[in-house]
This record gives structure tokens, sequence and C-alpha cells, in this order.
């Protein structure tokens, strides 16, 4: 394993990205910061859609090696995050096209770590409700909660990875929620 659960979530001032990266294309050990950074999150949007850690680990080594050896040709057009997360999903549908399958949203929710009995308990019978209302929506919104709530990408990163303006990708996430929410009542 190579330390998926360890590694934390994205901590780094956005200004300094673009240095990081310049530094990983002229030096390899200069990468493994960039994997820190995004190792967790990608992991856990693979887990999400895959449903097997070892198969999300397998996607995810793909994924960096991939990027690791694509950086050399990354230009700062866009975002990194949505640059990265386009090869994590290009690896993703490979890996569909392998065996075809796809795991329920709520397998991620098995990921999340410190929660006491009691409070699973409690939780459980709105868990049920959620998993119903999700799993009825198509895999495009599905796909847009994995990778807000899941991956933990901002509106920016989310609307470049789709192609889609900032706004929109707002609006459809506020109606979406909207949406759950009415169906949660």
């Amino acid at each position: 394993m190579l330390g998926y659960e360890a590694v934390k979530t994205r901590q780094m001032n956005p200004n300094e990205l673009p240095d990081l990266i310049t530094a990983a294309k002229g030096n390899p050990a200069a990468f493994g910061r960039l994997y820190d950074l995004y190792l967790q999150p990608v992991y856990r949007y693979l887990y999400s859609r895959l449903g097997n850690a070892h198969e999300a680990e397998d996607v995810t080594s793909q994924t960096f090696i991939t990027a690791y050896e694509a950086l050399p040709k990354y230009r700062e057009q866009g975002q990194f995050t949505a640059w990265l997360f386009q090869i994590a999903r290009s690896k993703m549908n490979d890996h569909f096209r392998r065996n075809r399958y796809e795991v329920e949203l709520d397998a991620a929710e098995r990921m999340s770590a410190g929660e006491d009995a009691l409070s699973a308990l409690i939780h459980d019978e709105e868990l049920v409700r959620l998993r119903s209302v999700i799993k009825n929506l198509n895999p495009e919104e599905q796909d847009l909660i994995r990778l807000r709530y899941v991956a933990d990408l901002t509106f920016v990163e989310i609307a470049d990875l789709l192609g889609k303006r900032e706004d929109a990708v707002k609006k459809t996430m506020y109606r979406l929620l909207a949406r759950l929410k009415s169906q949660m009542e």
C-alpha cells in the first residue's frame, strides 16, 4: 500500500503551485510534493467509483505514473488539478472498459474514519435514504457530487475539468443540492 489514507489533503497556497509544477518538470524529486498534495483526493475519487481499495490503488498509481511522464508537456493553460483528474478519469474509464462494472456512490462513505458507533447508528437511517436518492441521480450528477465532496475539488477545478464555466457548475450543483434536500424532506 502506498499510504493512501495517511497523506494529508491539499494544504498549499494556490500561488505556490505553478512554482512547484515548474520544479517538478526539472526535478523528479519535486514531483513527490505534487504526489503528496493530490494522492488522497485522487484516491478517494477513484475509490468512490471503483469501490475496491486494491483497484483504486492500481488506478491511482497509473494516474500518477502517467502524470509524471506527461508533466514535461503540461502547459499552464488551466488548472493543474483538472489536468490531473482528467488523467484519473481516463485511467478509470480504461479500467471500466476492461472490467465492465461500476460501484455506487456510497462506497466512498466507507472511507470515513473516526466515526464512533453511536454516531453511525444515529445517521444510519438518513444515510440509507440519501444513498437511495443519490443512486437515482444520473451518472453526470453523481460524478459532480463525487468531484465536489469526495475528491474535494473547487468549483473552478471542476469547471476546468468538465469544460464548463464556473458559474454554470455552481448553479448546477446548487440546484442539485436543493433537489436532494427536497427529496430528503
